[in-house]
Order: C-alpha cells, then sequence, then structure tokens
C-alpha cells in the first residue's frame, strides 16, 4: 500500500533577490511541482497523497494564487490531504477554511483538522497548526491514547521542529521525537509524516519518521530539496511481522540553488570561471551564490565584471556574495597604457589609479575598519576607484 508524502509548498512564495521574469518563473515551477504530484502518484500505484504543512506562503496569499493552487490539484487523480502550518495556521482568517478555497477546491481535496480520516484502508492522525504559537506539543496531542490495535494501519502527519533534530532552542511546541518511535516501536503507528525542514531527511532510529522536504528549493542552504517520497507500507500476513516501510525519494523540483567559492588571480582563473558559468544547466532555473576572491590586474577585473553581468542576464538569480570586500584590483602602468587614453580620460584613469590602491591605513585612520571585516586592505572609497577604473577600461574597449 502506497501513498504520496510531500510538504512545505509555500505556494505565493516571493523571493526579493528574483527578478520580476524570475519571479514568474519561480512561481510557476511551485504549480508545476504540484502537477507533479499527480504523475508521481499513478507511476507509482500512490493511494492518496498527504501534504505534511504550508501548502500557502501566508493566509494573506492572492485570489490568483488560490484559484491557481485549485486548479493544479485536480490534475492529481488520488485524495489529497492538506495539513495547515506555521504559514498557513488553521486560524480565524485560514486559507484553507476561506470560502474561496472551498469553493474552489476539488472535491478529493480535504483540510486535516486534526480529526482521524480513513482513506484507502489507512487511518491518518493530524496535527494542525491553529495558530503561529502553539503551546504544545501538537504531534504529542494527537497520539494522545494512542495503542496498537490489530488490523488497523495509522499515519501521522505533523509539521515542526524536532527535538532534539533541527530545533535550536526547543519549546513547548517541539515534537518529541522519542514518544512518536515508542509509538512506532509498540505498532501503534506505521510512519511519520513530517513537514517544516526544506530538505528530505530521514530522522531518528526506526527508519519511519521523514521530512519529506519542499518539492521546489527555496535556498541556498538547503541540502536535499526538490524531492516528494513514494511511502510504502507493504502489505501485512496473518502471524507474520509488520512489513518494513519502504520510502523512495523522487525529483520533481526545477530549480537548484548553488554556491560557489573561486579564487582568481591569473587570466587561467578567469577562463575557469567563465567555463564554470558556461556550463550551467538549465540557467534559467538556477539561483548561484558566487564568492570570488583574489587579486587581479585592471583587465582582468573588467573581464569578470563583464562575464558576471552577462550571466546575470542568464540565470535565475546571480549574487556575488561579500564581492566589495573579496576582489582587489591592482591598477598598473601597463593597465593605463592598454587604455590608450590621452587628454583628461588618461588623467581621470590616473587619479583613479592612485586612489584604487590607497592602503586601509588611511581608513583606520579615520576611524574604519581597514576593509569590510579587516580582511583586505582596501577602502570603500579604493573599491569605487576599482569599479570606476574597470567601467572605463570596458568603454574604452569599445572605442
Amino acid at each position: 500500500m502506497r501513498f504520496l508524502h510531500t510538504a512545505d509548498w509555500q505556494l505565493g512564495m516571493t523571493r526579493h533577490y528574483l527578478s520580476p521574469e524570475a519571479q514568474a518563473r519561480s512561481t510557476e515551477a511551485r504549480f508545476e511541482a504540484v502537477r507533479a504530484l499527480g504523475r508521481v502518484a499513478r507511476e507509482h500505484g500512490c493511494a492518496f497523497v498527504v501534504v505534511a504543512g504550508d501548502v500557502f506562503e501566508t493566509n494573506q496569499v492572492g485570489r490568483d494564487v488560490v484559484a491557481r493552487a485549485c486548479e493544479a490539484l485536480a490534475e492529481v487523480p488520488v485524495p489529497v490531504l492538506l495539513l495547515p502550518g506555521n504559514h498557513d495556521p488553521l486560524d480565524a482568517g485560514s486559507v484553507l477554511s476561506s470560502e474561496r478555497f472551498r469553493r474552489l477546491a476539488p472535491s478529493h481535496v480535504q483540510v486535516l483538522d486534526g480529526e482521524p480520516v480513513e482513506v484507502a484502508g489507512v487511518q491518518v492522525l493530524s496535527a494542525p497548526w491553529r495558530s503561529k504559537r502553539p503551546v504544545e506539543d501538537l504531534a504529542a496531542r494527537a497520539c494522545a491514547g494512542l495503542a496498537p490495535q490489530p488490523g488497523v494501519r495509522r499515519v501521522l502527519v505533523a509539521h515542526g521542529a524536532v527535538q532534539a533534530f533541527g530545533a535550536s532552542e526547543p519549546s513547548a511546541s517541539t515534537i518529541d521525537l522519542a514518544t512518536l518511535e515508542g509509538l512506532l516501536e509498540a505498532g501503534a503507528l506505521d510512519a511519520v509524516c513530517l513537514g517544516d525542514r526544506h530538505s528530505t531527511t530521514d530522522v531518528g532510529r526506526t527508519g519511519r519518521v521523514w521530512y519529506a522536504g519542499a518539492p521546489e528549493p527555496t535556498d541556498h542552504d538547503e541540502l536535499d530539496p526538490g524531492n516528494v517520497l513514494v511511502v510504502d507500507l507493504g502489505e501485512p500476513s496473518a502471524g507474520a511481522p509488520r512489513p518494513d516501510l519502504g520510502v523512495t525519494r523522487v525529483r520533481v523540483g526545477r530549480w537548484s540553488f548553488r554556491r560557489t567559492h573561486l579564487e582568481v588571480a591569473s587570466d587561467e582563473d578567469v577562463d575557469l570561471l567563465e567555463e564554470m558559468l558556461a556550463s550551467l544547466p538549465d540557467k534559467s532555473r538556477t539561483a548561484l551564490k558566487l564568492s570570488v576572491v583574489g587579486t587581479l590586474s585592471l583587465a582582468q577585473k573588467a573581464r569578470v565584471d563583464a562575464l558576471l553581468e552577462h550571466s546575470a542576464d542568464l540565470l535565475g538569480a546571480l549574487q556575488v556574495w561579500e564581492r566589495r570586500s573579496e576582489l582587489v584590483v591592482r591598477p598598473d602602468a601597463v593597465d593605463l597604457d592598454a587604455l590608450g587614453l590621452t587628454g583628461f580620460a588618461l588623467e581621470a584613469a590616473e587619479r583613479l589609479a592612485v586612489r584604487a590602491q590607497a592602503p586601509a591605513a588611511a581608513d583606520l585612520a579615520a576611524g574604519g575598519t581597514g576593509g569590510e571585516r579587516g580582511r583586505l586592505p582596501v577602502t570603500a572609497d579604493a573599491v569605487a576607484a576599482q569599479d570606476a577604473l574597470s567601467l572605463l577600461h570596458r568603454l574604452a574597449a569599445t572605442g
């Protein structure tokens, strides 16, 4: 007996570092991930889908987000059970209990409100969030008094951080993993489906507690996002031990978030940067956070700037991480001669070259830090001069 476990759709999410065009692609990818659940359910013979919280980014999402979500859910051919999470709690303003959602949601979609639901021979228990700040362990409350019952298969759907795993500062609402694993080992539960952690993760010692992770990546810190889980409870037989739980990752995410650190100090290093940027797959759905460290000539800096500008036009997002404090230009006479400037332009270039190499001591004397975090001997004025020289180099190169 198989079902699909997913979570953290956060439909309606926006990201400040995405351009309007890239944000539109990201939004569409999230709805496409919901539609992909239908394909995965058919291919793997899943009887139903559980969504372990955060269906929507907030309870204040727009009408269009609700309408498009319901349209995407209509393409999933099996029952879909939605758990309210911390982003969309089941409070007085809940989008999941709104008139618009109830009117547009397909008949096979059900919001989990804490009452047990029977679906495909499985009893689904739920721990919905009813406020942004619950004052108790909702999963423990949902399982209070639970005992093994022959012939009954139970799955718990919950949302939140687990004690001793992912909870930096445990609170009253932190999920007690030991309690859940005790119920699993006793046979009172068959599986626990969690949401909140965006990376697919097996939690604890039983192999029966899982975070599905977000079906679309949302941040550079996530380790294994972009998946849904096909959970196989197996087929019990009389007199035989309980079947092992089968869990299979299925990739549905289209976007990727990457971090790359490069040290550049030569033309060959800049070549490697160009090759790395050119080799990125599916650029329009790639968010790259790039750290470039080193000391460059004026010509090399101008080339790096041109590469980054071109890549920013192609990628879903390009964030140059701490670029101004780690990439230093040391212009010399050869650099200035190569510009082929005369008159006022040459005089400006020479003055900028002096300012670009200003020592950090001047900044320190003025009460500064000697460069951001003191890591490089470069002042804010020197950085501005370096950027101006790089632009001047690029302008001169075009004639």
